[in-house]
This record gives C-alpha cells, structure tokens and sequence, in this order.
C-alpha cells in the first residue's frame, strides 16, 4: 500500500445563491426582512461548498434559509451564463484562497401592497 500514489482531490467553484433571515447582529439594512447573497465557494462538490458557506454564514451571525446552487463555471456557461471578467476574478479569488467569497448582498423589505 505503500506504493499508492495519494489521491488529490480537485477543488472547484460553485456558485450558491444564499436566503438569509434576520438575526440580531447580521448587519443587514434596518427594515430589510432578510437578503438574498450570492456567494462563490470552493469546495471538492457542491455538497461541500453548500456546507462551507452555511457554516461560515452562520459564524457571521447571520441566518442562512435557503440555498439554490448554480453550478460550476463550465457548468454555467454550458447553460449559457454570461459571467463577466470580475465574476471570473471572484470565482478565481474562492479557488485560490480555498473560501467562500460574498460577491452580491441584496436586502429583501416587506411588500407595503401585501402588508
């Protein structure tokens, strides 16, 4: 067994699209109800990654609700995804330092018409 050759895993960059609700210390707008944040994170699947950023989320006091996965680069752009140069650069940046890297915070507020 000596002789085997160790087994690297490859890792890769999925884009995670992240609901998050209020906590008392999450550092969203006063008056948001919660945030939707997209996240690029490195992981060796996309179970891994989906665990990594939930759990570094929640060490951010904030309170992750949902997450939808969007799949590696290539996956994206067989699916016709237009991904910029800076979109490339952050995916690139969660690669290197082997993270999760918040690339979009957008606040959800109540609907005044439904509340």
């Amino acid at each position: 067994m000596a002789d085997k050759p160790k087994k690297k895993s490859k890792q890769q960059v999925f884009t995670l699209l992240v609901e998050v609700g209020r906590t008392a210390e999450d550092g969203l707008p006063e008056g948001s109800t919660g945030a939707a944040l997209m996240c690029y994170a490195s992981g060796v699947d996309e179970a891994e990654a989906v665990r990594e950023t939930v759990a570094i989320l929640k060490q951010a006091d904030l309170a992750p609700l949902d997450v939808t996965g969007y799949g590696t680069l290539d996956e994206r752009l067989e699916q016709g995804h237009d991904i910029s140069d800076e979109e490339r650069g952050l995916m690139q940046r969660a690669l290197d330092e082997n993270s999760v890297v918040v690339a979009q915070m957008t606040p959800f507020y109540e609907d005044e018409a439904n509340g």
